[in-house]
């Protein structure tokens, strides 16, 4: 039992240490990035939205805000004409995933790991009854993963389901590092 409390500790740590550590070097970004939504939209500059998370239980994620003030909280492909909401600032965040470098400290405080499933709205039933079904909400989620550097939003649930649980059970260094490069190049929307 001590060596599972270690091995628990250790990692969390790493990943403590690691945010932190991105959250100083990429603060000039993202004051920048937070200075260009307010010169458009105003305040706030940040989105904070319910996501349901580790066993079940729902948490605030923090993003930067991509879309205009009084856009009615919903999935962006659940908005009728979505474009006419999206900010022109928003639109290079999404691109480049730079919306989610929030997600550091919702990984500091604990709610989310770097790479795991995209956390859901509680109102994605089809995706949060096949998560409970597959036991993936026993896994923190995570800033990205498998199914999105897979196709994200142009995945039907269950494929995204798919390549979550395959995450799941295969978790290793290599493909962690898979998935962070493939992040990174890639300009597929996160959720």
């Amino acid at each position: 039992m001590f060596r599972r409390i270690k091995k628990l500790t250790v990692a969390y740590l790493k990943r403590l240490l690691f945010s932190i550590a991105s959250l100083v070097l990429l603060l000039p970004i993202l004051l920048v990035l937070c200075f260009l939504i307010f010169v458009e939209d105003g305040l706030p500059v940040f989105f904070l939205q319910e996501r349901v998370g580790e066993k079940e239980t729902k948490f605030r994620i923090i993003k930067l805000r991509t879309m205009k003030v009084g856009t009615p909280n919903l999935a962006t492909d659940k908005l009728s004409s979505s474009g006419r909401y999206i900010l022109k600032t928003g639109e290079i965040l999404r691109k480049f995933h730079l919306d989610e470098l929030p997600n550091l400290f919702n990984v500091i405080k604990g709610d989310m790991n770097l790479i795991g499933y995209r956390p859901s709205l509680n109102s994605q039933h089809d995706l949060n009854i096949l998560r409970i079904k597959f036991n993936l909400f026993q896994n923190k989620p995570g800033i990205t993963g498998l199914a999105q550097v897979k196709g994200g939003d142009n995945l039907s649930v269950r494929n995204k389901v798919r390549y979550e649980r395959f995450y799941s059970e295969k978790q290793s260094l290599k493909l962690d590092f898979y998935i962070l490069l493939k992040t990174i190049l890639s300009n597929e929307k996160l959720q």
